[in-house]
C-alpha cells in the first residue's frame, strides 16, 4: 500500500474513463493536485504519462484497458492518504470487500461515466464521471478529493 501526504488545503485529483482522450480542460482542472487517481478505462499509456507531468499517478485497469501496457495496472489499488485509506477500482459492482470493516474511508470507482459523491456507513463513495469522449448526455467531469484529519470530502468539476 502506497502512502501519500497532502498539504493543508491541498487536494487529490480524480479522473476516470478517459478512453485515450485526455482533454486540455481535464489537465487544467487537475493542476495543483498532489496526487492523481485514475479509476480505469485509461485508453493508453500516453494518458498516464501526461497526467504524471502534473502529479504522481495511481491508476487501475478498466474493462477496456488491454495490451501489454495495461497488464502493468492492477485491478484495484489501496492507497493511504493523510492517514485515510482509499480503495480504488474501476467497476463498483466488482467491490468484494466491506470498505468500512476493512478500514477504508473512501472508495473511488469509474465505469458508469456518472459522477457520484455519496456517503454510506461512514465511507465516501466517489465516481468522478468520465473525462473522455462524451457518452449519451452525461457530463464530462473530473473530481477533487480533500482530506481534513479523518474526514474526506469531494467535489465534481464540470469540464464542458
Amino acid at each position: 500500500m502506497s502512502g501519500y501526504a497532502v498539504r493543508a488545503g491541498g487536494f487529490v485529483g480524480v479522473i476516470s474513463d478517459t478512453h485515450g482522450l485526455l482533454r486540455r480542460e481535464a489537465v487544467e482542472a487537475l493542476k495543483g493536485s498532489e496526487l492523481i487517481i485514475h479509476a480505469g478505462d485509461v485508453g493508453g499509456p500516453e494518458v498516464l504519462l501526461e497526467l504524471g507531468r502534473v502529479a504522481p499517478v495511481v491508476a487501475v485497469r478498466g474493462n477496456n484497458d488491454r495490451g501489454a501496457w495495461a497488464e502493468a495496472l492492477a485491478e484495484y489499488e489501496a492507497v493511504e492518504i493523510d492517514k485515510s485509506f482509499v480503495y480504488v477500482l474501476h467497476d463498483l459492482k466488482e467491490l468484494d470487500i466491506a470498505p468500512a470493516a476493512a478500514g477504508f474511508r473512501v472508495v473511488v470507482s469509474g465505469h458508469s461515466h456518472k459522477p457520484l459523491v455519496e456517503e454510506r456507513r461512514g465511507v465516501l463513495y466517489l465516481n468522478p464521471g468520465s473525462a473522455g469522449p462524451r457518452r449519451f448526455r452525461l457530463p464530462v467531469t473530473v473530481a477533487r478529493l480533500k482530506f481534513n484529519g479523518g474526514d474526506a470530502s469531494a467535489e465534481i468539476i464540470n469540464l464542458l
